[in-house]
């Protein structure tokens, strides 16, 4: 990531020195996206073994970037050869923790002109499949919340607002669940966007690594 600018010198390094300085094993980590480079799996091993060797519990959610991404299945079985025992996975589920039930997916591009989007990409198709697993991820959130009562907090990779435009299949469903936090990457190389702003009554906070300095946000 070294050749997008200054801001990345040393990050590798620079993520492990602050991961260690805030994170307790009792901590959980959530990544929303663009975990590695890698094109399958087996590529990925090796930045998967370092998110491993963190403390603390890990959950990744899927990014645009995330090629070496496959199913839950295969996931689960290269962990246990692999001996990979901490990272875990936001993907049509919903996932409980000490203060908050989280909830996500990737998300989309927010309109067919957007930069760098897919060329031929089917915005249509694409837009409703992650809607669809908006959904499945905030009714499973539904159901733990019945039971314990804790706030459902959403992480997206893509924002479902951005530049004046809206993600509208996924704002009408974080308004029909009454979501009131999202957390958001995707977005590099822009330091002078606010860390948080509110759209729709809902506060949108951007976490992508560059942008804190590769310093964990914490969740309050």
């Amino acid at each position: 990531m070294e050749v997008f600018g200054q801001r990345w010198a040393d990050y590798i390094n620079r993520i492990e020195v602050n991961w260690r300085r805030l994170v307790e094993e009792g901590d959980t980590v959530i990544i929303p996206g663009d975990v590695s480079w890698a094109l399958s799996l087996e590529e990925a091993e090796s930045d998967l073994k370092f998110l491993d060797s963190l403390p603390g519990r890990k959950i990744l959610g899927k990014g645009n970037h995330d090629f070496w991404w496959c199913t839950m299945k295969k996931h689960r079985a290269f962990f246990e050869k692999c001996g990979i025992t901490t990272v875990d996975f936001l993907f049509n589920n919903a996932i409980e923790l000490d203060d908050f039930i989280i909830a996500g997916t990737r998300g989309w591009y927010n309109d067919s002109d957007a930069a760098n989007a897919p060329d031929n990409a089917d915005f249509e198709k694409l837009s409703n499949r992650e809607s669809l697993r908006l959904k499945t991820s905030l009714d499973a959130a539904l159901k733990l919340k019945e039971v314990s009562g804790k706030e459902i907090i959403v992480f997206m990779h893509f924002p479902p607002y951005w530049n004046g435009k809206e993600s509208e299949g996924l704002m009408s469903l974080l308004r029909e669940y009454g979501i009131k936090k999202v957390y958001y990457g995707h977005i590099h190389g822009n330091y002078t966007v606010a860390p948080c702003f509110t759209y729709d009554g809902i506060e949108m906070s951007i976490v992508s690594a560059d942008y804190l300095k590769f310093i964990p946000k914490i969740v309050k």
